[in-house]
C-alpha cells in the first residue's frame, strides 16, 4: 500500500481551475519530485495535501485514512511534515529553541503542568533539547547548535527549517524550494541531505525548480501543466517525454 494516496484532487479559486483532477500515490521511503512550469499549481498542490487549503473535491489518504480537509496541526500528529518557500523562522529565538518547537507536537501540554514546572514536564524539555542538538547536527548545523536564529545565513536557516520538520517526527515530509536561492555548492548540499532523509526511510515529497537537483535525487516525478498532472514516471521518462518539453520551452524545442 502506498503511504500516500491522491485521487481527483481539484481546487477552484473564484472559478480559476488552480489543480484540476490530479491523482497520484506516493510509496515509502522515496523521493518523489513535484515539478512544472511557473503557475503549473505546484504549490497550491501541496497546500492542499498539508491542510493549509481545503480541496474542493477529492480525497486525500496518508497510510490509507482518510485525511482530506484535516487542519496543518491535526495531519502534523499524523505523521506529516512541511516546509515553505518563504522562511517561516522565528528570529526572536535561538536557533535550537526553533528546532525544539517542531518536537513540542509530542509533548504533554496541560496547562496546570505547565505552569508549575512539573518535573516530568523539566525532564520531557531536556530530552527534546537534546534530541533537537542530534537533530541540527544532522543537517550539517553543528556550528549553530548556540546561535541566535537572526544570526544565521540564508541557506542554514532553511536547513533550520528542515530540522525543526523532522523534530515533529514526520511519516512524509513536503519540502517546498529547499535549494531556492541556493549556489551549486548548498545546493549539492541539500541534494546529499534530502537523499539521506529519504534513506532513513522518511519519505519525501518536494517541490523544487532546479532541474538538475530534480532529475539526480528523485525516485518518481510528477509533471503538472495548468493545474492538470500531465504525466508521472522516472528521471528518465520525464526528461524525454516531449510533452515535457513543450511545456517547459515551447513546442518549437
Amino acid at each position: 500500500m502506498a503511504l500516500l494516496e491522491i485521487s481527483d484532487l481539484s481546487k477552484t479559486f473564484g472559478g480559476v481551475l488552480a489543480v484540476q483532477n490530479v491523482s497520484f500515490s506516493v510509496d515509502q521511503g522515496i523521493v518523489y519530485s513535484v515539478i512544472g512550469p511557473n503557475g503549473a499549481g505546484k504549490t497550491t498542490l501541496f497546500n492542499l495535501i498539508t491542510g493549509i487549503y481545503t480541496p474542493c473535491d477529492g480525497e486525500i489518504r496518508l497510510g490509507g485514512e482518510l485525511v482530506s480537509g484535516l487542519a496543518p496541526h491535526q495531519l502534523a500528529r499524523k505523521g506529516m511534515g512541511r516546509t515553505f518557500q518563504n522562511l517561516q523562522i522565528c528570529m526572536n529565538m535561538t536557533a535550537i529553541e526553533n528546532v525544539m518547537v517542531g518536537g513540542h507536537l509530542s509533548l504533554d501540554r496541560n496547562l496546570v503542568k505547565s505552569m508549575l514546572r512539573f518535573p516530568s514536564l523539566r525532564r520531557a524539555d531536556a530530552v527534546l533539547r537534546e534530541h533537537a542538538a542530534e537533530l541540527m547536527v544532522y543537517v550539517g548545523l553543528e556550528p549553530y547548535l548556540n546561535s541566535e536564529a537572526s544570526a544565521m545565513s540564508y541557506g542554514a536557516l532553511k536547513r533550520l527549517e528542515i530540522a525543526r520538520a523532522l523534530a515533529a517526527k514526520p511519516r512524509i515530509l513536503f519540502l517546498d524550494e529547499p535549494a531556492a536561492g541556493f549556489n551549486p555548492k548548498e545546493t549539492a548540499e541539500i541534494d546529499n541531505l534530502v537523499r539521506k532523509i529519504a534513506d532513513s526511510g522518511i519519505t519525501v515529497v518536494l517541490v523544487e525548480h532546479d532541474m538538475k537537483m530534480v532529475m539526480n535525487i528523485s525516485d518518481r516525478i510528477l509533471v503538472l501543466n495548468y493545474g492538470r498532472k500531465l504525466t508521472e514516471g522516472s528521471a528518465r521518462d520525464v526528461r524525454d517525454n516531449p510533452e515535457v518539453i513543450a511545456a517547459y520551452l515551447g513546442t518549437a524545442a
